[in-house]
């Protein structure tokens, strides 16, 4: 867990100089690879491979909070209906993720030298923001659960906007542009789900 939170962290600062070297025209590296082709072997760059490698983790710690809570008693019902929501949205994108690394041959340990970046990292939890969800009980459970997700949410968001703002691949620009619309409308939600507890 805690690799993750450091490798989301790393990605999150690499992304923004990814931004800032696109203004200027980019690398020689960032050619497209074969634009004649399916999405996952369509043009892409650097900043591509880095949404898909970091919104993996992110997504699967968001539907590992949705199914903890999911296996409790006694949650408020639009909570429960929204945490199965978040996992039917994200599971599916994170299929289709991984199946981008593959066909870009992207699904490698290069991200293991990024700095870390420390614990409050666009959203991710820490091993007790977990612990705590998973102890919690009743209405505590859901409003820690929203309080959480809500978080979460936001860096994911912030993540999907790099991705708009830098990313080559039209595909993993359109599931970013999702990303960010529906995250947004469901922090909405969060808020107002939270003001009734």
């Amino acid at each position: 867990m805690l690799k993750s939170r450091a490798l989301f962290a790393g990605a999150l600062a690499l992304a923004a100089a990814l931004a800032l070297s696109s203004c200027a025209g980019g690398s020689p590296e960032q050619e497209p690879s074969n634009s004649s082709a399916d999405a996952g072997s369509a043009a892409f760059n650097d900043a591509d491979v880095m949404f898909a490698q970091m919104m993996i983790p992110h997504h699967e710690q968001a539907v590992e909070m949705s199914d903890d809570l999911l296996a409790k008693d006694g949650i408020d019902a639009g909570i429960v209906d929204l945490a199965t929501e978040i996992k039917a949205a994200q599971e599916p994108e994170i299929a289709q993720l991984n199946g981008w690394l593959t066909e870009w041959r992207a699904h490698d340990d290069s991200m293991s030298d990024m700095p870390d970046m420390g614990d409050d990292s666009e959203g991710t939890m820490s091993e007790d923001d977990m612990m705590a969800l998973h102890d919690a009980t009743g209405t505590d459970a859901g409003r820690l659960f929203l309080q959480q997700m809500t978080v979460h949410h936001e860096g994911a968001v912030a993540m999907a906007q790099i991705e708009i703002d830098t990313g080559e691949n039209a595909d993993a620009r359109a599931l970013a542009e999702n990303i960010l619309a529906t995250q947004t409308a469901e922090i909405a939600v969060m808020a107002e789900l939270l003001a009734t507890l």
